[in-house]
């Protein structure tokens, strides 16, 4: 699909949002110059308005947005662009420009984090020392901190719930990436059953 550039004097809104968070990071402006090289580096341009000129965001401090997927709205008018951020957005240092809780999506995150052990192993990393065991000892670690979370929610505080938890759902997204599966895909699969 074409962007329509005319439409909006040469200019169109683009909203920023964070590839595995889904956080809104940013909007900015590109006219079709802006666009073109953002596809072609794979990194998001923008038109500045205020320098009147094209501006590769990061192009000064580092922080760039790597582009991972790109829509564009039913109007033809507004883009839609999904981004890796390479530390934070905004110029103030905050990771959206918009202010928002960090951790709104956090598992998506930590996925993330667990795939850079994976990718990037070190002695110190739990996550390695537990990848050197197998998938079997795991697997077995999901299980008992099933037994954990089931024996707190019936006997502990909730605080103490809360902990087994967070622990339960860390190790599963372990095992998950031993399997080589996704939380998304888990999420598509959930959405799916939901929708019959």
């Amino acid at each position: 699909m074409n962007i329509d550039f005319e439409k909006t004097d040469g200019l169109v809104p683009v909203i920023i949002q964070d590839n595995q968070t889904l956080e809104v990071l940013m909007l900015g402006y590109m006219n079709q110059e802006a666009w073109t090289k953002t596809q072609e580096e794979g990194k998001v341009t923008f038109f500045s308005r205020s320098k009147n000129r094209l501006w590769t965001k990061g192009e000064e401090s580092g922080n760039f947005l790597f582009v991972k997927d790109t829509h564009i709205d039913c109007d033809r008018d507004t883009i839609l662009i999904k981004a890796s951020p390479v530390g934070p957005t905004c110029h103030t240092g905050s990771r959206s420009c918009f202010k928002t809780d960090y951790n709104q999506n956090f598992l998506f995150e930590l996925e993330s984090i667990i795939s850079d052990r994976y990718e990037n192993p070190s002695e110190e990393s739990y996550v390695n020392k537990l990848r050197q065991k197998g998938l079997n000892k795991i697997a077995q670690k999901v299980g008992e901190e099933g037994v954990e979370t089931v024996i707190a929610a019936l006997n502990e505080t909730d605080e103490d719930f809360v902990n087994e938890s967070s622990d339960l759902i860390f190790h599963l997204l372990v095992l998950l990436k031993e399997k080589g599966k996704s939380l998304t895909e888990i999420a598509q699969n959930l959405e799916k059953r939901h929708l019959k």
